[in-house]
C-alpha cells in the first residue's frame, strides 16, 4: 500500500490499519479506543475519504492510498496548525490530528468549512474532552475564510511560554501549547516507547498480572482481550438519600473523566517510569494511575525495559471516577452528604459547605478520586444552591451564578436562549486564547455532568459501560454557543476553569428546575440562529 506518498510493505502480524501505521512509526495516528472505532483519534484518509483506522482490516486497504496528518501537503498542514492555535482548538493535542484529517477530507471533497452544521456533523465521528468543540468549529471557519495569513501574524506575536503557563495553571499539571502540539507531537507515553520494547496488557483472569508480548497487538491477542460494549443497563445513582426534611436534594452517579489518551507507562530497569499524562493532567483522572509503579516493578522483575498499556475497556473499569454522592441540605446550610469513600473528599466539601455533615460509605464500584475536576466542593455548591443556603463559594447575581474557586479566581455564568455567557476574573490572563479555550471546555464538561454523563455500574460494582461513547460526553451538535468575557487584569494569574465548571453546573441545574438526580437526561438548549 501507499502511505503518505510512499510505497510500504505492511509489517508482519498487523491485522488493522492502525496496527500497521503504528508499527511503521507513524505517531500522529493515535489509539484512543481501539478496537471500538468511536473516538476518531486514528482517522486517516483512504483514497481521500476519512476512515477510522482501528476498525479497518489491513487486507481491505492493500494497494490503496493512505494519507495521515503527516502526509498532508505542508502548506495545508501549516494552515491547520495556525488556525487551531489561533482559536485554542487544541489543548492536550491527542485527538487533534484525527480531527484535522477529518476536516481536511471534508474540505478536499468540496465541503463547506464555513458551514457550522456541516462541520459539527463531521465531528460526530470524534470525541474531544478538552475543548468543548466550539473552538474547533471556529478553526474550520477560519480555514474557510482564506489563506490564514493574519493568523500567521497573530501567532508570531503570541508568547507560547505564557500560553503554556495559563494551560498548566488551569490543569494543575504541566502542559505545553504551540503549533507542534496541534500535530499531536506532545510526547505521549505510547509515542515515546523505544522500538523493540515488550508490551504488557492486563490479564483478564487476574487484572493485577500482565500478559507481555513483543508488541501491543500480540499482547492483546495473547490476553484474549474482548471488545468493550455499551450495556442496556441504565445508570442509577448508587447511594440512597439520608432521611430528613430537606430544602435541597442531590444524587449523582459514577462519572468517567473520559480522557482520550489511555494509560501507558514504560520503564527501564532501575529507571524512572514514563508519566501516563505527558501533556496535561487528564482532568485529574491519572493522578492515581497504577501503571508507572507497575511498569517499574515489572522492569525490575524481568530485567529489561517494558511498556504497559490499558485499553479503553481497562480505563472504563479501572481508572478513577468522580465519586457518587447523595445528600440533603436545609436552608441554614446544615444537612447530610453521603459520599463514596474517597480520601480528601470531606475536606473538599467543607470548603463550600462547612456545616454539612459528610458520611463516607463503602460503595461497590470502580476507584474514585478527589483529584477530578472540583470533586467534593462542586457537589457541595450545587446542594447549597438548591437549598437556598449560603456558601462562601457561591453568589447569585440576578440570572448569573458567581462561583469563587478555592485559591483561584471567580466566574459568573448565565444561561438563556440556548447560549452560555461566561465572565471570568483570573488575574493576569497570560494568554487570552488559551484562557477562553479552557473556559469553553469547562462549560462543556459541566453541561455533560448535569445533563448526560454517567456510567452503568451494577450492585456488585462491575462497570458495564465500556465504550467511549457510552460515557455520555456531549457531541458538537449538543453544545450551545459560549461567550467568554475576561475581566481586566488585576493581580497575579490564578486558575478559574473549575469555577466556570461549577458555575455552569449550577446555572444549568437551576434552569432545569433542580431535579434531584444527575444526570438529568435533558440535553442543554442549543441556539444556532445567526451563526
Amino acid at each position: 500500500m501507499r502511505v503518505d506518498g510512499r510505497e510500504v510493505v505492511p509489517p508482519d502480524g498487523a491485522e488493522t490499519l492502525l496496527d500497521a501505521l503504528r508499527a511503521l512509526g507513524i505517531r500522529s495516528v493515535e489509539d484512543g479506543c481501539a478496537p471500538q472505532g468511536q473516538c476518531g483519534c486514528c482517522t486517516v484518509l483512504v483514497d481521500g475519504a476519512p476512515r477510522v483506522a482501528c476498525v479497518t482490516p489491513l487486507r481491505r486497504v492493500l494497494g490503496r492510498e493512505i494519507t495521515t496528518l503527516d502526509g498532508l501537503p505542508a502548506e495545508d498542514r501549516g494552515r491547520w496548525q495556525r488556525a487551531f492555535s489561533a482559536t485554542g482548538a487544541s489543548q492536550c493535542g491527542f485527538c487533534t490530528p484525527g480531527i484535522i484529517v477529518r476536516l481536511e477530507g471534508l474540505r478536499s471533497r468540496g465541503g463547506a468549512l464555513e458551514d457550522r452544521a456541516a462541520v459539527e456533523r463531521a465531528l460526530a465521528a470524534h470525541l474531544c474532552r478538552c475543548t468543548g468543540w466550539q473552538t474547533i468549529v471556529e478553526a474550520a471557519q477560519l480555514m474557510a475564510a482564506g489563506p490564514v495569513d493574519d493568523v500567521a501574524r497573530d501567532e508570531v506575536a503570541r508568547d507560547e511560554a505564557a500560553a503554556g503557563d495559563r494551560a498548566s495553571l488551569e490543569l494543575g499539571a504541566p502542559q505545553r501549547v504551540g503549533a507542534e502540539i496541534v500535530l499531536g507531537r506532545a510526547g505521549f507515553a505510547a509515542d515515546t516507547v523505544p522500538d523493540g520494547t515488550p508490551v504488557g496488557v492486563p490479564d483478564p483472569a487476574a487484572p493485577d498480572r500482565w500478559v507481555v508480548a513483543a508488541d501491543l497487538p500480540s499482547a492483546r491477542r495473547a490476553a484474549g482481550t474482548v471488545q468493550g460494549r455499551r450495556t442496556t443497563l441504565e445508570p442509577v445513582p448508587p447511594i440512597e438519600l439520608p432521611d430528613g426534611a430537606w430544602d435541597g436534594e442531590l444524587r449523582t452517579s459514577w462519572v468517567d473523566p473520559a480522557y482520550l489518551e489511555t494509560d501507558c507507562s514504560w520503564c527501564e530497569p532501575g529507571g524512572d517510569p514514563a508519566p501516563p499524562a505527558a501533556n496535561g493532567g487528564a482532568f485529574g483522572g491519572k493522578r492515581t494511575s497504577p501503571l508507572p509503579a507497575a511498569a517499574r516493578a515489572l522492569a525490575e522483575e524481568r530485567g529489561e525495559r517494558v511498556a504497559l498499556r490499558w485499553s479503553r475497556e481497562d480505563c472504563a473499569r479501572r481508572s478513577a471516577k468522580r465519586p457518587p454522592v447523595a445528600g440533603g441540605m436545609r436552608s441554614d446550610g446544615t444537612g447530610v452528604l453521603r459520599v463514596a469513600r474517597t480520601a480528601g473528599l470531606a475536606e473538599a466539601v467543607a470548603l463550600a459547605a462547612p456545616d454539612l455533615t459528610v458520611e463516607e460509605v463503602d460503595v461497590p464500584g470502580p476507584p474514585t478520586s478527589v483529584h477530578l475536576r472540583a470533586a467534593g466542593w462542586a457537589e457541595a455548591v450545587l446542594l447549597s444552591a438548591a437549598a437556598g443556603a449560603a456558601s462562601p463559594l457561591l453568589e447569585f447575581d440576578g440570572d448569573g451564578v458567581r462561583v469563587l474557586q478555592p485559591g483561584g479566581g471567580r466566574a459568573t455564568v448565565s444561561i438563556s436562549a440556548g447560549r452560555v455567557r461566561v465572565h471570568v476574573e483570573a488575574g493576569a490572563p497570560l494568554d487570552r486564547v488559551v484562557l477562553r479555550s479552557y473556559c469553553i471546555g469547562a462549560v462543556h464538561a459541566a453541561l455533560g455532568w448535569v445533563c448526560s454523563e454517567a456510567l452503568a455500574v451494577d450492585t456488585d460494582g462491575e462497570v458495564h459501560d465500556l465504550t467511549v461513547r457510552s460515557f455520555g460526553v456531549l457531541r458538537a451538535t449538543e453544545m450551545p454557543l459560549v461567550e467568554v468575557e475576561v475581566a481586566e487584569p488585576s493581580g497575579p494569574a490564578v486558575a478559574v476553569a473549575d469555577a466556570v465548571f461549577v458555575a455552569t453546573a449550577v446555572a444549568e441545574w437551576r434552569r432545569q428546575g433542580w431535579p434531584r438526580d444527575l444526570p438529568t437526561g435533558t440535553l442543554p438548549q442549543v441556539d444556532r440562529v445567526g451563526t
